[in-house]
């Protein structure tokens, strides 16, 4: 299969019956019990598994993370505001409701024909293979580079945990190097950070690092802060772009008060180990880049032999059906409805993950299903300084008291309540003891 040497590969085809016979493959012990075989850990997956009826599939679920990310609050993260075991859950922690059963592997083929799925484990690189009846694809996205020269060596990510440490020690580092007696002319170029994308995650990450210098680095480096730097910048003519005007212009407002220098209408030609390189020929030199330009397709999805909208996103039908013949889908940020696409956003997500479950345990059961209606909850984003913007049906603010509510909505969404707790601990020890500056 897809030029993979059988002495490489480890099968495990729990029940498998080829397909000669015309049987179903089964698990043991569950004669007849579809195998439903989620791949993915984010928001669409973790929701379809909090939905599905255990008693209705056999559940298999791979990913090279064991556990479900609340990326909303992933830019707190990086300077400390939240510790990142707070807004973490691991999805072993499903295996008594639903009785699932997780590999913590890479999906790297798909055999739509035989229904088979093969993996590459996250550790050891071994390659074994799983059968299945039912496949929901919930792989997520990649970041975007737009083949732009170095953004992969030399630039981070935020899309991850690892990504959010990173930075983290980066950022510790940089003014570290710059208090060292010999960083000389290199100092300015150290305490320069840039930030390429002005969507939600990049501004957050902006008013994070701003909070950063501001309330806890300062004291800590009372001769070098006032010298740091945070540019954004931005390829299209504002930031926030999906939010109200207004709200946009607030936003710009606001980091102009805040000394964050935001750069709109320009296009990155290159980012080197020194900084960026703008498209006009300016040169940001920056002891760290961040990149956050938007998202693109796995390279499993790219991969995959289905219909492809922009983004490379696998188009669905109004079930989320890719081959619904086979008992193929795709939920979340990998993928969109056929002439209705949808943002790719934790909440589109979310009520995709909670729909496709309501929808496979009905049609488990002979029981026709019912189309899906995507409720716009709104959209929130932190600004820096103890202020947010909201723009919901019903709220179209900025200020502290939308800050509130922006940390209030999100303490509800989390998943657990050990979650909730975590995150209402964090600020609270943040608001007395300030962020922890430490590097290990």
């Amino acid at each position: 299969m897809c030029g993979i040497a059988a002495g490489k590969i480890r099968r495990i085809m729990i029940g498998f019956q080829p397909k000669a016979s015309a049987m179903i493959p089964t698990s043991p012990g569950t004669p007849g019990k579809p195998k439903l075989l989620v791949l993915g850990t984010g928001f669409a997956a973790f929701s379809l598994l909090h939905r599905i009826d255990p008693d209705c599939y056999d559940i298999l679920v791979a990913s090279p993370r064991n556990h479900f990310l609340f990326s909303p609050l992933l830019p707190s993260t990086t300077v400390g505001t939240l510790e990142f075991r707070s807004i973490i859950e691991p999805v072993r922690a499903l295996q008594r409701k639903t009785h699932l059963t997780f590999y913590q592997a890479r999906c790297t083929a798909i055999d739509t024909t035989t229904k088979l799925a093969t993996f590459e484990g996250q550790f050891d690189g071994d390659t074994f293979i799983l059968s299945y009846n039912v496949l929901v694809i919930a792989v997520g996205a990649e970041s975007k580079t737009f083949n732009i020269p170095g953004v992969r060596e030399h630039a981070l990510f935020l899309k991850e945990l690892a990504d959010a440490r990173a930075i983290r020690q980066r950022v510790i580092e940089c003014f570290e190097r710059a208090y060292n007696p010999l960083a000389g002319e290199d100092r300015d170029r150290l305490l320069h950070f840039v930030i390429v994308g002005g969507g939600p995650t990049g501004v957050e990450f902006a008013a994070e690092l701003h909070d950063f210098l501001e309330d806890d680095l300062i004291k800590a480096f009372p001769d070098l802060v006032p010298a740091a730097r945070i540019t954004l910048v931005e390829a299209s003519a504002g930031i926030l772009n999906m939010f109200d005007r207004k709200l946009s212009d607030y936003a710009l407002k606001r980091f102009a008060r805040a000394k964050i220098e935001v750069r709109t209408g320009a296009m990155v030609k290159e980012v080197t180990a020194r900084g960026v390189v703008l498209a006009e020929g300016t040169e940001l030199p920056a002891g760290l880049v961040v990149w956050s330009t938007g998202i693109g397709a796995t390279p499993l999805v790219a991969a995959l032999p289905f219909p492809k909208a922009r983004g490379q996103r696998l188009v669905t039908d109004e079930t989320f059906a890719v081959d619904p013949a086979r008992s193929i889908y795709a939920i979340g940020d990998c993928a969109t409805r056929a002439g209705d696409e949808l943002p790719a956003t934790a909440q589109v997500a979310q009520q995709e993950g909670e729909y496709l479950a309501r929808q496979l345990n009905t049609l488990a059961r002979g029981k026709p299903g019912r189309a899906f209606n995507y409720r716009h909850m709104g959209m929130l984003a932190y600004i820096g300084d103890r202020r947010a913007l909201a723009d919901t049906g019903y709220l179209k603010g900025h200020g502290f008291a939308t800050w509130i509510f922006w940390r209030s909505a999100y303490l509800t969404k989390l998943v657990s309540f050990k979650n909730k707790i975590l995150v209402l601990f964090d600020w609270m020890k943040t608001w007395i003891f300030g962020r922890d500056i430490s590097r290990f």
